[in-house]
């Protein structure tokens, strides 16, 4: 990547769980030999209500709040969440977010791999199954 990437600028996945009761966007800012080498960053935000998705991820990633408020779900215990927190998941830590704010939660994702996947535990996603991933492994 030479220069500068934008939100508005990202082609931006809309993803709702068969159950309705998870749902966000997101894409992808770089990946492996697409703009990085050796990591992978994603944007996503989750609606006003809404669940990200209990999954784990297939690398570390280091979450960066942009805007907007909720909590974390672990499985040590939850703690909320706000613009300007960071949150590190060592790889296949169970975790969920759930915005609880009014406004989208916003998150850039940045993952310690060039590609990644995604295992969800209780979601499945329309034409992704359990399982969505960076666009390196498509």
């Amino acid at each position: 990547m030479d220069a500068p990437l934008n939100i508005d600028e990202l082609d931006l996945a809309d993803l709702v769980a068969e159950s309705g009761e998870a749902a966000w966007k997101g894409g992808y800012f770089a990946y492996g030999t697409h703009g990085a080498d050796k990591s992978t960053v994603i944007y996503f935000a989750v609606p006003p209500g809404k669940r990200l998705g209990k999954h784990t991820d297939t690398a570390e990633e280091t979450q960066f709040i942009l805007g907007g408020s909720g909590r974390i779900l672990l499985e040590a215990g939850d703690e909320d969440i706000r613009a300007g927190g960071v949150i590190v998941l060592e790889e296949g830590k169970v975790h969920d977010l759930v915005n609880t704010g009014d406004e989208d939660l916003r998150v850039i994702g940045f993952f310690a791999a060039p590609q990644v996947e995604q295992h969800w535990t209780e979601e499945v996603w329309p034409g992704a199954g359990s399982v969505t991933k960076s666009p390196n492994l498509s």
